[in-house]
């Protein structure tokens, strides 16, 4: 039985309610970089009044419609990757499986609470913390024998770490061996694609996540996709159930997932201020890496960093498993100007 007294309420970004009770300062006077989230999302269209009205249609074309846009063999509609990572441990055998020391925190407690020994590991840039792990994920290196199971977020989220899909593919091929699966959470790839390999799932060994909240800044919908082979898609979706996309998410991602022409430019767009970013926080600080999305600074005084930020009103996202901070995007020119002066200050009174 669950005991609500073991569970973990795990942190995320956008919580910037509570930074504005805590720093006293409005929530419209902040600027939130506490996400990875696109601030120039999809420009939702108007939505059909029966599409509020209706049961929505599992049966329609967006799962069709997905699996072409990734170049898979077939997609499982879910109400967002959180909704997938909850169901994923019912559908793989029991083992040890490795969960990064930093990444999307939500892995490992839904995994220790369904009965699997979670392994922690950390990947080679962040080798000299290896006494702080079980193992170092390295693609010269093979993997523990008695993993069973991985789970890699490519690229990662925070730390920005990425790998190519033959690296990948290399670490698929010893978990399939042992009847093990790899687990890739591309969350964060529709800005990067050439790092994905949501085009190889149809044989065992290997499930991808797909998010619709991070490149298409459509968080809100609630919208994820599971690729897999027919046997995993068969059992996710006895468990997803029926109706857990509501129709008008599903009519506006349908839209998103066709607007190949919205999709190139943002690529273009995002990439640019992924590398302005990255240029801009380089002159604060030495160790910088990103995605177009989103930068990661590691830092041990990554809580002094984000409360100076935060009385400018700048809202980052602080990591304490490696302590480090990660920045988003600003929306604007505006807050471009904002996010440098609050910097150069930041910097000053830090004595850097």
């Amino acid at each position: 039985m669950f005991n609500l007294a073991d569970a973990i309420e795990v942190p995320h970004g956008g919580n910037l309610g509570e930074a504005a009770v805590r720093y006293g300062i409005p929530r419209e006077n902040w600027i939130d970089l506490s996400t990875g989230i696109n601030p120039h999302g999809y420009p939702v269209p108007p939505i059909d009044p029966q599409a509020w009205i209706r049961l929505p249609d599992d049966d329609d074309d967006l799962e069709a419609i997905a699996a072409a846009h990734y170049g898979a063999p077939r997609a499982l509609a879910v109400a967002g990757t959180q909704a997938a990572i909850r169901m994923l441990p019912a559908v793989l055998p029991k083992g040890h499986i490795g969960v990064g020391r930093l990444t999307y925190g939500e892995y490992a407690p839904a995994f220790e609470r369904a009965g699997f020994q979670v392994e922690r590991f950390v990947t080679s840039p962040f080798a000299d913390l290896h006494a702080q792990a079980s193992f170092v994920l390295d693609p010269a290196r093979e993997l523990p024998e008695d993993l069973l199971h991985l789970i890699l977020v490519n690229p990662n989220n925070p730390g920005a770490e990425r790998y190519t899909p033959d690296q990948v593919m290399q670490w698929r091929e010893q978990l399939r061996a042992r009847g093990g699966t790899l687990i890739v959470d591309e969350a964060f790839v529709e800005s990067m694609p050439e790092l994905s390999v949501a085009n190889r799932v149809n044989d065992e060994g290997l499930i991808v996540l797909r998010s619709i909240g991070k490149f298409f800044g459509l968080a809100g919908a609630r919208v994820g996709f599971v690729l897999g082979c027919a046997r995993i898609d068969r059992a996710m979706r006895y468990l997803r159930g029926p109706w857990s996309v509501s129709g008008p998410a599903r009519g506006v991602v349908r839209t998103a997932l066709l607007d190949t022409d919205w999709q190139a430019q943002t690529r273009a767009n995002l990439a640019a201020s992924g590398a302005r970013l990255a240029e801009l926080l380089a002159r604060f600080h030495p160790a910088v890496s990103h995605t177009p999305l989103f930068s990661w600074v590691r830092d041990a005084q990554a809580a002094r960093w984000q409360d100076k930020l935060a009385r400018h009103g700048i809202w980052v996202r602080r990591f304490d498993a490696i302590a480090g901070f990660r920045f988003g995007l600003p929306a604007d020119e505006a807050a471009w100007a904002r996010l440098e002066a609050a910097l150069n200050v930041v910097k000053a009174e830090m004595g850097i």
